[in-house]
């Protein structure tokens, strides 16, 4: 439980799912094309990917500048700590 609850979670599982997006679609994703479907649910499938294909690098660049974010913070947070700790020992 202790994962869920951290706050590096949201913003880890979007990077995790426009990697994965983007790993199968390399990997031969569109092979659905070849077989054979109605056109209308071909033209919504492709719609829908256009809008994942534009939206997911920008989710990413946003998940992983909140990362970045988050880990600076805490880092900083911990080195005050550490800083209040040693004057107080004196």
């Amino acid at each position: 439980m202790a994962v869920v609850r951290s706050e590096y979670f949201p913003a880890g599982a979007v990077l995790l799912g426009v990697v994965l997006f983007w790993t199968i679609g390399l990997l031969g994703g569109l092979s659905w094309l070849s077989g054979a479907q109605q056109p209308l649910a071909i033209l919504t499938w492709m719609i829908f990917i256009y809008g994942v294909v534009v939206l997911s690098p920008l989710a990413g660049i946003w998940a992983a500048v909140d990362l970045a974010r988050r880990w600076l913070r805490n880092r900083q947070a911990r080195r005050q700590q550490l800083g209040t700790a040693d004057v107080e020992s004196l």
